[in-house]
């Protein structure tokens, strides 16, 4: 029997209690107004906060136990002024920071050989989940923006007297 790897991935199974599914289904369609967008932009904020508690409960932890904690570049949480988290690499020290440490710690001949496996699946998966988190932070944002000028819109018409009118039955579907 092998013996277990420094690093594991996150497989398909990881993701499977996340609600990853809602944020693609509520993307195309067709949003009825202020409190649908923001229940989406909400939804999405969510989503992205539970990928961070999985890179914080099942990729962290396993790159602050040894082997992989005694190198010279560590993986670490960064919180952003936006209001997101990343994984980043960065020195002990924490005087550097950055994918550079990770090419230098790869090329560097005091890395052991058996290492670099781990070490490149644990840059693929900060890499996916960094986008992944990213990706839901920008949905989100965006959503919240759409919501803003929706309601902007509705301010103006309101002004005007008009209220929002339900939509026309679809042509398609007469006569079907």
């Amino acid at each position: 029997m092998n013996p277990p790897r420094p690093f594991e991935p996150l497989e398909q199974h990881a993701f499977q209690s996340l609600q990853h599914a809602a944020y693609l289904k509520g993307l195309l369609r067709p949003f009825k107004g202020k409190g649908s967008l923001e229940s989406w932009a909400n939804d999405c904020f969510d989503l992205r906060d539970d990928l961070v508690l999985l890179a914080q409960r099942r990729v962290l932890p396993q790159a602050h136990r040894p082997p992989l904690n005694l190198l010279p570049a560590q993986l670490a949480q960064q919180s952003t002024g936006a209001g997101t988290t990343f994984l980043r690499w960065r020195n002990p020290d924490r005087s550097a920071m950055g994918v550079a440490l990770w090419e230098a710690m790869i090329a560097s001949p005091d890395t052991p050989p058996s290492l670099i496996p781990d070490l490149l699946a644990l840059e693929e998966q900060r890499i996916v989940l960094n986008m992944q988190i990213s990706l839901l932070h920008s949905i989100a944002r965006q959503a919240q923006a759409c919501a803003g000028k929706m309601q902007r819109a509705h301010d103006a018409a309101a002004r005007r007297g008009v209220a929002r009118q339900q939509p026309h039955p679809s042509p398609r579907g007469a006569g079907r």
